[in-house]
């Protein structure tokens, strides 16, 4: 089967980009857009930029790129501590260093019959990978009948992000709150897990997902048992952002060539990862 690899590992930048714009989307969720033409041409769905929040910061953040317009580049964030709030502070016009792109992405095979299709599952500011990756499937899906799917998953409609981009793009998209206060009230996993009772699984190619680590883990056990194809971009805490400090492990099975023995290994989120095959994790 024919794939591309949607995300390479690719020169790593340093710069001091310009803030072009800054805006808050939702209560504590904000939309900030810099100028980094070097990092705009390369990067790719499933990468991040690690940036620098300010004086009394020592790490960086990591954040995962969510559009890429010419020379600019866009990330999707939520206010949840010290560096994101002095994130939020700052202002266009101001500067700030990146280090990117960074990390492994998403592979997507080219050759699929025309009446299939992907299914993307976010939750909460997962959503950002995600939207890179529908920009990027909706061109190599142009010819197919079945529309792009996505499932959009938070606490509260509040904390549901960017539903009207995905509908630009000509997605078709599920909503799930906890709180039912738009959408589906339950898990978005619940929502997913209900559709493929009516939905001939069949006809889905793969499914890319990103949120929370309970929730990828639920869907990989629904798609193991309906053998769909599925990968996960993964959430954690990074140190440096490269994978010399191993800080952001996680433990992915491994066969052993001389043995018939399955071992695990571990290997970083921000440099191996952060996409996996979700049969590769080992899930705990």
């Amino acid at each position: 089967m024919l794939t591309a690899k949607l995300s390479i590992q690719n020169k790593v930048y340093h710069l001091q980009s310009l803030i072009t714009d800054q805006k808050e989307i939702s209560s504590g969720y904000f939309r900030l857009i810099f100028s980094a033409p070097q990092i705009a041409q390369i990067a790719q769905p499933g990468q991040f930029v690690h940036i620098y929040c300010g004086e009394g910061t020592y790490l960086r953040r990591p954040f995962s790129i969510a559009k890429v317009k010419k020379n600019q580049v866009e990330i999707i964030y939520k206010v949840v501590g010290k560096g994101t709030e002095l994130l939020s502070r700052k202002k266009k016009g101001n500067t700030l260093d990146v280090l990117g792109p960074l990390g492994n992405g998403f592979t997507q095979s080219l050759n699929h019959p025309i009446t299939q299709s992907p299914i993307l599952i976010a939750g909460g500011t997962g959503v950002a990978s995600l939207l890179f990756l529908a920009q990027k499937l909706i061109t190599l899906y142009t010819s197919h009948l079945t529309p792009l799917t996505v499932f959009l998953g938070a606490k509260t409609k509040n904390d549901l992000l960017c539903i009207d981009n995905f509908k630009k793009l000509g997605c078709q998209v599920k909503l799930a709150t906890e709180d039912g206060s738009l959408g589906y009230k339950g898990l978005v996993t619940d929502l997913f897990r209900n559709s493929l009772i009516t939905h001939n699984s069949s006809l889905i190619t793969n499914i890319y997902a990103c949120g929370p680590y309970a929730m990828l883990k639920e869907i990989a056990k629904i798609t193991q048992k309906y053998k769909i194809p599925y990968q996960v971009s993964l959430e954690a805490m990074m140190a440096c952002g490269l994978g010399a400090c191993r800080g952001c492990v996680v433990k992915t099975s491994h066969q052993s060539l001389t043995t018939s023995h399955q071992h695990f290994v571990y290997k970083t989120v921000c440099k191996d990862g952060p996409v996996f095959e979700a049969n590769q994790i080992i899930w705990e």
